[in-house]
């Protein structure tokens, strides 16, 4: 009788339980629940510094379209790049979720005063928010890296960053006509985070960084939702360091 080759050993992940836990999974957005659950406080909150942005006297229309465009920018722009179909278009969740935040703002605005109020529910609605950008921002990235064919390096380099970056803030671009206005007194939080993210999490998963790291991506994603947690809720809350003043 033959015999049985012994099996094997199946590896080891140190890091494992990074990923293999709960919270993870929440942050992760493995559930599809939690993501249309997340997708309401993303659109809800873009949707708060619409209606503040927005003249009070303009058309609902106007609003409306200014929303869509605030939340679905960098998914209209970056698909336009890689010649896919944009978000808003793919996946009628998104247009469901912004007509949701969007009549809730117009028929009821004590509920965005009331998170504009409350720490507790800004910083859900927050958390909600940048979990959504870190899987738009992780989504297009991947995106671009595959469809990219490499030039100089084995890998694109600048193609995907900048997929990437135009996937976190690309909203706050449109409509063209507002130009390089959003970025006159410098990046804002929103920009500079999708920058660093998308950089480092292509660095990442396309050079030796990764090697021999179990489910790269995931955990690649999961630093990802951790960076913009952080940056958004120092962002909501103005939470910067007091200025030292010379005498």
């Amino acid at each position: 009788m033959a015999k049985k080759q012994p099996e094997a050993a199946a590896a080891v992940d140190p890091t494992g339980w990074m990923v293999d836990n709960d919270v993870a999974n929440f942050l992760l957005l493995h559930q599809k629940e939690v993501l249309y659950m997340c997708m309401l406080g993303y659109t809800f909150l873009h949707g708060s510094k619409v209606f503040k942005a927005v003249p009070k006297t303009a058309s609902v229309s106007y609003k409306l379209i200014s929303m869509i465009l605030a939340c679905t920018g960098g998914g209209i722009l970056v698909p336009i790049f890689l010649n896919k179909v944009p978000v808003p278009l793919a996946n009628d969740a998104y247009p469901i979720a912004i007509l949701t935040s969007f009549c809730c703002h117009y028929y009821f605005p004590v509920v965005g005063e009331v998170m504009n109020l409350s720490p507790v529910v800004k910083s859900l609605v927050v958390v909600f928010y940048e979990l959504v950008r870190a899987k738009v921002v992780l989504t297009f990235t991947l995106a671009a890296s595959a469809a990219i064919a490499p030039t100089t390096f084995s890998f694109p380099l600048f193609g995907p960053i900048m997929c990437g970056t135009v996937a976190g803030c690309g909203g706050a671009f449109l409509p063209m006509n507002k130009g390089l206005d959003p970025i006159t007194n410098g990046l804002q939080p929103p920009m500079s985070s999708a920058f660093a993210g998308s950089a480092l999490v292509h660095l990442f998963l396309n050079t030796s960084l990764s090697d021999g790291v179990i489910n790269a991506k995931e955990k690649a994603h999961l630093h990802l939702a951790l960076l913009f947690i952080t940056v958004g809720l120092v962002s909501a809350f103005n939470m910067k360091a007091a200025k030292v003043k010379k005498e």
